[in-house]
């Protein structure tokens, strides 16, 4: 299940907010363990994660972490950015600090239902890549819908990637880059 809405924000311009949720029949542990494994990113999520190299391991539990990445979504731009983990909650969730094409916070939350995992992503960026920058004021629904079919994405990849990690047999590869990345075979240009 995924719901995903879009709030306003002050900065009618170039600001974002979104709140994503998503619901897993998964521990909130599960969760944790595979979203904070950003070197695996570009693996179980690889229709937005191009590229994920952690540059700094931060302190013992993530804090201080500082991953470089380079994503996209369907539409045919891609994103450079970084991001540090400021907060730890293990396992209920994560806190970040984004800075690049986007700047701004990300929080994770996981909360227990019974066999389930209720997750809550809370991201509030200002968009700094000058495309993004330019023409938020005309095409800022085309990003904003750009944003949930990433997270769309994600929702099947992790349902997916959770069923890998159990040993479940014959689960399918997750959903690819759209153009013009799927056409590369997975090369980085």
């Amino acid at each position: 299940m995924s719901q995903i809405e879009s709030l306003s924000s002050s900065d009618p311009q170039t600001a974002y907010h979104f709140i994503t949720h998503w619901r897993f029949q998964a521990t909130c542990e599960e969760i944790y363990r595979i979203l904070e494994d950003v070197n695996a990113l570009a693996e179980w999520w690889p229709s937005v994660y191009l590229d994920v190299k952690t540059k700094e391991k931060g302190q013992p539990g993530g804090v201080g972490k500082v991953v470089e990445l380079y994503t996209k979504g369907w539409l045919p731009y891609t994103l450079r950015w970084s991001f540090i983990v400021t907060q730890t909650r293990f396992p209920t969730g994560f806190s970040l600090q984004a800075i690049g094409d986007f700047a701004g916070t990300g929080v994770w939350q996981f909360e227990q239902d019974g066999q389930y995992c209720l997750v809550k992503y809370d991201w509030r960026i200002q968009a700094e890549k000058p495309l993004l920058k330019k023409l938020s004021w005309l095409l800022k629904p085309l990003f904003a819908a750009n944003h949930h079919w990433a997270m769309k994405k994600g929702l099947v990849s992790l349902e997916l990637a959770l069923k890998r990690r159990r040993g479940h047999q014959g689960v399918p590869e997750p959903p690819g880059p759209t153009f013009p990345h799927n056409l590369m075979n997975n090369k980085i240009l």
